[in-house]
């Protein structure tokens, strides 16, 4: 096997691992506001996408695993909360590749 072939297995190799990366994150509302929406849009976009909870709430000083995975393949997320006292908290560059849990703290 030539150098070139070897080196085009080992980025396609790269490429699927990074593709079965777990994106689930364990968010944590360590505040005393129940965040109200929630959103999760990765650095290839310009917009916040939809609100991942919904209808749902996260109650102050409760937890939810979110699995961030778009489709996109890509492990850097935004993140932004909105509490329910219209409160907003962005955070950038967020590896949800290699993050396991993130606390929204007061």
């Amino acid at each position: 096997m030539t150098a070139l072939a070897v080196a085009g297995a080992l980025v396609a190799l790269s490429i699927s691992s990074a593709a079965a990366l777990d994106r689930r994150v364990r968010i944590n509302n360590n505040t005393s506001y129940d965040i109200v929406q929630f959103y999760a849009s990765n650095k290839g976009t310009n917009d916040w996408q939809e609100d991942i909870l919904g209808r749902g709430i996260l109650p102050a000083g409760e937890s939810i695993i979110i699995n961030i995975d778009d489709g996109s393949g890509y492990c850097k997320f935004d993140f932004l909360a909105v509490f329910e006292d219209d409160d907003q908290v962005v955070s950038r560059n967020n590896n949800v590749c290699e993050l396991s849990q993130f606390n929204f703290n007061p």
